[in-house]
């Protein structure tokens, strides 16, 4: 969808501030004038002349909340901006335009893998305002095990495994915290009404709050073990890492760390190695980690 019509005729400072708007309100479900004066450094009365210009631009898109002096989004809310994917995405985790010469475009040639797996851009704003505001979230969600169910969760935080986009919540048909790969969210819809309940939020997810600290080296069986050194930060040959115990597993399976007591796997590919794997015990995201087996338990690791 094409920017608003009359954008032409604004400069490109006030442009910028009203695709925020545009972009908080689709996101997040609210802005605010503090917002605005916070992300561009203008004054009250410039934030709320481009709130009233929005308002003017798409009047269902946006309601003031006068109790909490707060904009929310509308009933009927259609965005006015394009907003890509790519660029939501890290907006979101990496903030909207911030930092010091931030631009649209590199700043020498850069190139990225095109990312394959991309979520719906309705179902990722309706759980970006979820996550925003605190609230129960009714989805029709597809897994690998039990097929389309539907569920009642509540999302707390976005992640970037590096390899696809999920949300971590707690699920009530499990009574659990699990992770949600949102290209997998068939529909997602605000249980208005519905409040978290104990035990329910980010602060009573174990794997959550835990950090594990884990120690990397150079694979004792690569050919060429000087080149973790020059690859990674390592200090006196160790790589030190601390990650949520809810990501570690993602975060071994993204760089290809052998997990596995023995160092057994093989391949160019493994060319770190987790000295202790006794960092991962009782690590529910383990299971994912290359080479990683459970003290006691025999099998096969996995590579």
């Amino acid at each position: 969808m094409a920017a608003i019509g009359f954008s032409a005729k604004l400069g490109q400072a006030q442009r910028e501030r009203l695709a925020h708007i545009d972009f908080r309100l689709w996101f997040l479900g609210e802005v605010s004038r503090a917002d605005i004066c916070l992300r561009f450094g203008v004054a009250p009365a410039g934030a709320t002349r481009d709130l009233a210009l929005y308002r003017e631009a798409a009047p269902d898109n946006i309601a003031f909340d006068g109790r909490t002096k707060t904009y929310r989004i509308g009933a009927s809310f259609v965005p006015l901006f394009e907003h890509s994917i790519d660029r939501v995405l890290s907006s979101l985790s990496l903030g909207f335009g911030d930092g010091i010469g931030g631009g649209e475009s590199p700043m020498v040639p850069c190139e990225f893998p095109s990312p394959i797996n991309r979520p719906a851009t309705e179902t990722l704003a309706r759980v970006t305002r979820a996550i925003a505001s605190k609230s129960v979230l009714r989805i029709v969600y597809f897994s690998a095990s039990g097929g389309e169910s539907q569920r009642e969760i509540l999302p707390f935080a976005l992640v970037d495994n590096g390899l696809r986009w999920h949300i971590r919540a707690f699920d009530r048909k499990t009574s659990s915290f699990r992770d949600f790969v949102i290209t997998r969210i068939l529909s997602a819809d605000r249980a208005d009404g519905d409040v978290p309940k104990k035990g329910e939020g980010p602060d009573d997810d174990a794997q959550w709050t835990r950090v594990v600290e884990l120690e990397l080296v150079a694979h004792p069986d690569s050919e060429r073990p000087e080149l973790a050194a020059l690859d990674y930060p390592m200090v006196d040959g160790i790589l030190r890492i601390r990650a949520r115990a809810a990501l570690a597993g993602y975060v071994m399976r993204r760089w290809n760390v052998d997990c596995s007591p023995d160092h057994r796997l093989q391949g160019p590919e493994y060319s770190l190695w987790l000295r202790d794997s006794l960092a991962l015990y009782g690590v529910e995201s383990a299971a994912i980690a290359p080479g990683y087996v459970p003290p006691g338990q025999k099998g096969t690791a996995r590579g």
